[in-house]
């Protein structure tokens, strides 16, 4: 672990982001007991436990909780001020936690992250997927990835220049007993796989552009909440599906899937990166925030 004067501090911080003392000696270069060690110096120099201890888990006490939320942001600002009195902030390191709905995660692996991995070799990137919304600082991510109308309002939002892209899908077998839509509006004849939103709600299939774009509730007597789920069953037969381009591409080009209303685009959904809002984001996630722009202006020129 490097000595900048805030060893204990930086040591509480990290086993705060990871509850787990043999991750957060990995990140911090040291062994799990010496981690151990500084955290019950730090508890005892100040008087309180910060942390629950077992065998199989550590948690944040609510004194923990109130601590680490304060000193948190003053631990990172200090850091980056020694590196850039040092001259050692130009080449990130560490690891880059970032959440990320399973679809989004598809979409960005290969055009940002391995980008990011080829400019940064001394980085490691730790991409957690999910379908549902995280708290991403109460779960120790750096950042989150995930379709810009559902990132939390007090967050920094940065667009990746990336989209879910939607298409409309039927098995063989439903098409030959159920003739294809050749119109948005005929949809309403049909039995859809309907989808739900991490929110709760039921995903309203919004199709077309321009002056002619169609926003539909669906008829459909099944409901699910995952993209490879809606997947199997568009495959099964059960009905049509409105899903990501990310989980059809295989199923369209093995013919187990025929796209449908090809004339008629579903609408993309654009994805952003988000953060906490801080005067001062590791340099990490600063560097992939250029990574992402960069990928941007290319597009864009």
């Amino acid at each position: 672990m490097s000595r900048t004067g805030l060893t204990e501090y930086e040591a509480a911080v990290a086993v705060a982001k990871h509850r787990n003392f043999r991750a957060a000696a990995l990140e911090l270069g040291t062994s799990p007991t010496s981690l151990s060690s500084t955290i019950r110096a730090l508890e005892a120099r100040i008087g309180v436990q910060l942390f629950n201890r077992t065998t199989r888990s550590v948690a944040l006490t609510a004194t923990g909780e109130t601590f680490i939320s304060r000193v948190s942001a003053s631990v990172t600002e200090i850091r980056q001020a020694i590196e850039e009195a040092q001259g050692k902030a130009q080449e990130p390191s560490g690891t880059l936690r970032i959440n990320s709905s399973i679809s989004a995660a598809h979409e960005i692996l290969l055009p940002l992250i391995a980008e990011f991995l080829r400019r940064y070799p001394a980085m490691t990137v730790d991409l957690v997927t999910e379908t549902r919304l995280v708290d991403i600082v109460l779960k120790g991510f750096d950042a989150g990835i995930r379709v810009h109308d559902s990132v939390p309002a007090d967050m920094v939002a940065i667009r990746l220049g990336y989209s879910l892209d939607f298409t409309v899908v039927g098995s063989p077998d439903y098409l030959a007993r159920h003739p294809a839509p050749t119109t948005p509006a005929e949809l309403m004849n049909h039995c859809c796989i309907r989808a739900r939103w991490v929110s709760g709600g039921i995903y309203r299939w919004e199709i077309g552009g321009g002056a002619e774009k169609f926003d539909l509730d669906v008829p459909g007597n099944i409901i699910l909440d995952d993209q490879s789920l809606i997947l199997k069953a568009a495959r099964a037969g059960l009905g049509l599906a409105c899903i990501a381009n990310a989980f059809a591409r295989d199923a369209i080009v093995a013919g187990d899937l025929i796209p449908v209303l090809e004339d008629w685009k579903a609408s993309p959904a654009p994805l952003s990166l988000y953060y906490p809002r801080s005067r001062h984001p590791a340099k990490a996630l600063q560097a992939f925030v250029e990574v992402i722009r960069g990928a941007r202006a290319t597009a864009a020129g």
